[in-house]
């Protein structure tokens, strides 16, 4: 079996290309350069090229009987919202194309549980996907790009869906989102806690069932990938059991977070730089849905790592980086 990887330097794509790394397995990474290439396991092939360029997404594809589409914009907000169309939507569109072409037998997509129905404050599942328009530009985007995978179902595409919760844990680069969340409050540079939480998941478990979602799940399948939803007041409780000097900051109130993020969203439009509070974020955890991977335990035998043992290996995975 021969496998190509998009997303590779990313952090669900890393540890999908770890994960196989360690399997009797030929795996290729679509990377955007040599640099990037670095953080790739020894045995995974770099293949260059881009989501967005068609041609090397054919190119990559050549030979490949498998594929792992986990390339795409994971942030909420981008000074140029024109990104995640381009990556998110057309880069899925060019995977697809070359896809089917090439004559694929499985095509494992990674989606996001942004797409699925959710309520506030209760629980869902990946049964019900969202028809309705997210706020954000990154919602629609991963919407569309869901969307153009399901339709290409009816034309042959093997395809399987994996919608992870809020992923954390060992990557090869550190970014915005649950990682840095974790190290600033092991290096006590949060002042204070946004309201509400999010559902949470380890990357090396999300690679786990990737893989095995590849090898189990019948065609069109989906899989919420979530071990438990944690209150950001749990996380960093979690973090401060963890790192000695950490500590649990107070919670910002309400009414506070929504009045900085209406100014700093204001400002983003001036300056173009992040906001403190994009208004998407607070709006996610004010959410409280709680997901429930109960179908990726029962059919797939996924099993998530605790979420204060995953803390620890993360915190550790920090230290050996130099992160901390």
């Amino acid at each position: 079996m021969t496998v190509l990887i998009t997303g590779a330097t990313g952090q669900v794509g890393n540890a999908i290309a770890r994960r196989l790394a360690t399997d009797d397995v030929q795996v290729r990474a679509l990377v955007r350069s040599p640099e990037r290439a670095r953080v790739l396991p020894e045995s995974v092939l770099p293949v260059f090229g881009d989501v967005t360029d068609a041609a090397s997404v054919q190119a990559a594809l050549d030979g490949s009987t498998t594929v792992y589409h986990a390339a795409g914009i994971p942030e909420q907000w981008r000074r140029d919202v024109g990104e995640f169309a381009r990556v998110n939507v057309e880069g899925t569109r060019n995977v697809v194309e070359a896809a089917l072409a090439a004559g694929v037998e499985r095509f494992v997509y990674t989606s996001t549980d942004d797409v699925l129905v959710q309520a506030p404050g209760a629980e869902f599942d990946e049964s019900v996907v969202n028809a309705s328009p997210g706020v954000t530009p990154y919602q629609r985007s991963k919407q569309e790009a869901d969307r153009i995978v399901t339709a290409a179902l009816d034309r042959g595409l093997p395809a399987v869906f994996l919608h992870p919760a809020g992923v954390y844990g060992p990557a090869p680069f550190l970014v915005k989102g649950l990682n840095d969340l974790l190290m600033q409050l092991a290096k006590r540079k949060t002042p204070a806690l946004l309201p509400g939480g999010m559902a949470v998941a380890y990357s090396e478990d999300v690679a786990d069932g990737h893989v095995r979602a590849e090898e189990q799940a019948p065609v069109g399948a989906r899989y919420l990938l979530a071990e438990s939803f944690q209150p950001l007041t749990e996380i960093a409780r979690a973090v401060a059991r963890a790192e000695p000097r950490a500590k649990v900051p107070r919670v910002m109130p309400l009414p506070v977070a929504r009045a900085v993020s209406i100014a700093g969203e204001g400002a983003a439009r001036v300056t173009g730089r992040p906001p403190m509070i994009p208004r998407s974020v607070l709006q996610f955890l004010e959410r409280g849905s709680r997901p429930s991977a109960a179908r990726a335990r029962a059919e797939l035998g996924w099993e998530p790592t605790p979420f204060p043992t995953g803390v620890e290996q993360t915190l550790a995975y920090f230290r050996q980086q130099g992160w901390t």
